[in-house]
């Protein structure tokens, strides 16, 4: 148990003190029948809290408890204070929470500790050093509190004595010493951490051990942990009225703060279920709200006049969905301050009479959605006043300097009323008449003569209006939306509205043309007009021109010095297009389908567009021959303009160009062009091309089977893929490599006319590492390896001419030196040079060998003919029998990572013994061979091996502790080979023996246990 005994100092004068000694003693001229809780904002509480306290509950004194309470901690200030002014507070057990403490003193300060009684006298040093510290944090003006943590196992009663400065608890005294325990120093919040047995002020987190204070375990700690009055104010002005309700539950200094007056100006009870008792109470709590919101409440009628009759203050009344009486209307007057009025789905009065709305300062009214006969308004500072969607069958209006009247969809209101209550506001700057089917041309003019200030107009779905003679010149805002009687004729009542903005003519099914000349036209709309056919705009303002699904339009001529952005989107019909738009910059015209060549010259330099960027064509179909010569295009778009034969680009900035779907395309020219890429190989018909881009980089021609003709000027071209081109010829080939010097990697896949010619010219390409000449006639590839000193990669897949002598060069003379992977697949070379090759390369990291019908066996080991030859070849260099085999043994390690032998009809055995040194080798692929019978591998680093399909394999011997997946799908070997292999594979995690006739389910458990570190065994059996 615990016992803290705070004392609060501060600076401040007399007037303070006083203040604090009030906070302690109580006003005993307010009467000890006072309740604690009103007082709160002017006395020191103090609370007690014995025992467990659990949750948020706060356990208070009783008034009588609290005064006494109050009495007793008066005495032991002065008795142990020497009569200086204070406050003092004791908690004992598990407190939950404090209140705010503040002191100050005129004197200055003083420290008051407890002592356990050990006989130490006070020390009056310690005590002078506890004056001389600051207890005013400089930053926050909130006093200090000077704490002692004292440890007892029982339960105690407090007596103070003034006399003798002590405390009695239990029959022990313990007497008031200063500076004899260690201080703590700690901001007294009225938030704590919930504690279980522990006190939450124990910052120590320990026991004392009974010694003395001095020993403690607590140290001197400064926290801040409260907020001030303001500082919660600031912070609940940010709260909503659920949260703030939820904040009056932490303590008693939050439930004050909520409480504000400044959080509740706005009462909202929108859709809630408050009784008009309730809201009564609200309204009495809160005199001075300015805003309410009982839209969706029950009985609005009752709570609007407790509203009314109560605050006096109100400015903004919602309500509605309901009835409201005719009284509500009447005590309106009554309600002086209220300007803005919302009344939305409510029956007014008893729906057959005449509602009256009078009100001096109201200014804003709206009445939406709502049920009555008739309306009269009059209310000479009302601004804006809405009847949306009303049923009114008659309005009357008295409000002289109304600005904004919105009657739309109001359906009852005849063409009279609705012409009455307009022109009695000469002031009106904006109407929406939307939906009045109604309205005739004679409102209109009408309107105009009187309305002269007229800014916005909306007239939309009233089909008997023209607008022709209709004469607004102040308009700024024109919205005809689904007017039948809106023509052609009507854009020359229209041109006279000069200051004219944004003009909406959607769902205008007879107009036929529009033709404007409106200097501050900046958006307009033409959307689903199905017989337009011409539009003709110029406007130096124009930025926005929405024209969609109009499918008639055939002409467009536009002048504007603002548009960027123009979108015309399916005009099938679309062929002349004009503009002069100087900063526009993105046009779209997809599935424009009906558009010619001569769309080209508007988009070119001169055409009008000088800062085009963008440019969309996509589905154009008509487009037969294209040319721009422009220096602002950045990014062209021609995907699915099929009919596109002839392309000429001149454009230098040009860095994004799409001919998906160009595939009848024969000739092309990029001269000059900033293109980074470019793929043609969707053009299977190109027979010409001719390619200036200084920033090209990757050029991808696969599939142009017809290109005989090709200048390519690309200095900073890497890669060059010209697959099945196959009227490529010497000349072009060495063309391009004089002028693309940078390219690494050339792809001559299925090119039959490429020659020794066009090979030697690849000694223009320092840089060249991959070269593929798979499924070439070449039959000499001398010129390869004389030009490419730095090739790494060479493909000869299918070179069905090369003879045995061809690759000679590579394992006799050491050529291409830097050469890492090698593909020989398909090819026609014998045994013995596919040997020697293995032998003797071993800078290979990756070779393949597939479909080799001349390879036989695949023999790493060395026996005794093969001694005997090594040699006869080292006998000619002088060197006796055992130099040779040691030369045998002391080979260099092979480098070979991966090696393909898929499908080799031929191959019967393969043999690789640790003498072969395949130390790199991971991945070894040996998959259909039909008649590969042995295979015995000892690799160490092997980690893939896959025999899948080899059906006459009959003895498998593995020594390759690495390895970790081996495939033997459709392999007709018996259950022991399979586990004498895997026995040896320590770290094999993946078995494939799919298919295998002679695996069965037995056999999974017999290998599991052979080989523990299987994880997956893939099997055809069906599980048991």
């Amino acid at each position: 148990m615990k016992i803290w005994c705070c004392l609060c100092f501060g600076e401040g004068d007399e007037d303070k003190k006083e203040t604090m000694r009030e906070g302690i003693l109580g006003n005993e001229s307010e009467g000890k029948s006072n309740d604690m809780e009103n007082n709160e904002s002017e006395f020191l509480e103090l609370r007690f809290s014995l025992g467990r306290l659990g949750g948020s509950e706060e356990l208070r004194p009783q008034e009588g408890d609290a005064r006494k309470d109050l009495d007793e901690i008066e005495s032991a200030a002065i008795g142990g204070g020497g009569g200086v002014g204070g406050g003092f507070a004791i908690t004992v057990g598990n407190s939950r929470c404090f209140d705010q403490f503040a002191s100050s003193s005129s004197h200055g300060m003083m420290d008051v500790n407890l002592s356990l009684g050990l006989g130490e006298e006070p020390s009056s040093s310690s005590a002078t050093l506890d004056r001389d510290k600051c207890d005013r944090d400089s930053y926050n003006k909130r006093p200090k509190v000077h704490s002692l943590s004292l440890d007892w196992d029982c339960h105690f009663a407090a007596a103070i004595s003034s006399d003798t400065g002590s405390y009695t608890l239990h029959g022990k005294d313990y007497s008031l010493s200063l500076g004899s325990c260690k201080t703590e120093i700690h901001y007294l919040s009225p938030m704590l951490n919930d504690g279980d047995d522990e006190n939450p002020l124990d910052f120590s987190g320990g026991r004392d051990d009974g010694i003395g204070c001095g020993t403690s375990k607590t140290e001197n700690l400064e926290l801040r942990m409260d907020l001030s009055d303001d500082l919660l104010h600031m912070v609940f002005s940010f709260l909503d009225h659920v949260n703030l309700c939820r904040a009056a539950r932490v303590c008693r200094q939050w439930r004050a703060a909520s409480a504000h007056e400044d959080f509740w100006r706005f009462l909202n009870f929108k859709s809630r279920n408050i009784s008009v008792q309730q809201f009564e109470d609200m309204c009495r709590r809160y005199p001075n709200a300015t805003e309410v919101n009982i839209y969706g409440a029950p009985g609005i009628h009752s709570l609007v006049m407790k509203a009314v009759s109560s605050l006096r203050n109100l400015e903004a009344l919602t309500l509605g969905s309901g009835q409201l009486g005719e009284l509500f209307f009447q005590a309106l007057t009554d309600c002086h301050m209220l300007k803005s009025l919302v009344v939305n789905d409510a029956t007014l009065g008893n729906g057959i009479q005449e509602i009256p709305i009078y009100h001096d300062r109201l200014h804003h009214l709206q009445i939406v959605k709502c049920r009555v006969l008739r309306i009269s308004i009059r209310c000479p500072q009302l601004q804006t006043l809405s009847l949306k969607r009303s049923s009114m069958a008659h309005a009357v209006l008295n409000c002289p300097i109304l600005h904004d009247l919105d009657v739309g969809s109001c359906h009852k209101l005849s063409d009279a009323a609705i012409r009455s209550a307009a022109t009695s506001c000469p002031l009106l700057e904006s109407l929406d008449m939307s939906n009045c089917s109604c309205v005739s041309d004679e409102t209109l003019r009408e309107i105009a003569l009187t309305c002269n200030n007229l800014h916005f107009l909306n007239g939309s779905y009233c089909p008997n209006i023209s607008f022709e003679s209709v004469r607004l010149p102040m308009l700024t805002v024109l919205k005809l939306h689904s007017c039948e009687g809106i023509t052609s004729a009507s854009m020359a009542a229209i041109s006279h509205s000069y200051m004219l903005e944004v003009l909406e003519l959607d769902d205008c099914s007879l107009l036929a043309s529009v033709s404007l000349d409106l200097p501050r036209l900046q958006n307009i709309r033409l959307v689903h007009c199905r017989k337009f056919v011409d539009l003709n705009l110029r406007s130096i303002m124009l930025s926005s021109i929405t024209v969609s699904n109009c499918p008639s339009l055939q002409r467009i001529n536009i002048t504007s010095n603002s548009l960027q952005k123009l979108v015309l989107q399916k005009q099938e019909s679309l062929t002349t297009l004009a503009l002069q738009c100087q900063c526009l910059q993105e046009v779209d015209l997809t599935d424009c389908e009906s558009l010619t060549n001569s769309i080209c010259e508007v988009f070119s330099d001169g055409g009008g567009c000088a800062m085009l960027k963008s440019l969309v064509l996509d589905n154009c179909e008509s487009l037969t021959a294209v040319g721009f010569c422009s220096t602002s295009l950045v990014s062209l778009s021609l995907a699915g303009c099929r009919a596109i034969t002839s392309l000429e680009l001149t454009c230098p900035y040009l860095e994004q160009v799409s001919l998906d779907g160009c595939d009848h395309l024969e000739r092309a020219s990029f001269c000059p062009v900033g293109l980074q890429s470019l793929n043609l190989g969707i053009c299977p018909k190109l027979n010409s091309l001719h390619i200036v881009a200084p920033c090209m980089v990757l050029l991808e021609l696969k599939g142009c089977g017809v290109l005989s003709e090709a200048s390519i000027n690309c200095p900073l071209l890497t890669s060059l893929d010209a697959s099945f081109c196959s009227q490529l010829k010497d000349d072009c080939l060495s063309a391009t490599t004089a002028s693309c010097p940078l390219i690494e990697s050339l792809i001559l896949m299925s090119c039959p006319s490429v020659g020794s010619d066009g090979l030697s010219s690849l000694c223009w390409l320092p840089h060249l590492t991959l070269l593929d000449l798979s499924y070439t006639f070449l039959m000499n590839l001398q010129p390869v390896f004389e030009s490419c000193l730095q090739l790494k990669v060479l493909k000869l897949q299918a070179c069905k001419y090369l003879t045995d002598s061809s690759l000679e060069a590579l394992y006799k003379e050491g050529a291409l030196p830097a050469l890492c992977e090698l593909d020989l697949s398909y090819g026609t070379l014998c045994q013995s040079a596919i040997e020697e090759l293995l032998a003797f390369c071993t800078h290979l990291t990756h070779l393949s060998l597939n479909g080799c019908i001349n390879m036989h066996d695949l023999n790493w080991g060395f026996s005794r003919d093969q001694l005997s030859e090594l040699s006869s070849i080292y006998g000619s260099c002088g060197l006796s029998s055992q130099d040779n085999v040691h030369l045998t043994i002391e080979q260099p390690n092979r480098l070979l990572q991966n090696l393909n032998c898929v499908g080799c009809p031929n191959i019967k055995k393969v043999l690789i013994p640790p003498v072969a040194r395949c130390f790199h080798l991971s991945t070894l692929n040996l998959s259909l061979s039909a008649n590969l019978r042995v295979v015995d591998v000892a690799c160490f680093n092997l980690c893939i091996l896959n025999l899948s399909n080899c059906c006459s394999l009959e003895i498998l011997k593995l020594e390759c502790p690495r390895l970790t997946s081996l495939f033997l799908q459709s392999c007709n070997m018996d259950e022991e080979v399979v586990e004498a292999a895997v026995s040896q594979c320590n770290m094999l995690e993946t078995l494939d023996v799919r298919f295998c006739p002679k695996i069965c389910s037995v056999s999974m458990v017999r290998l599991r246990s052979t080989c523990p570190s299987l994880k997956r065994i893939f099997s055809s059996l069906s599980p048991t």
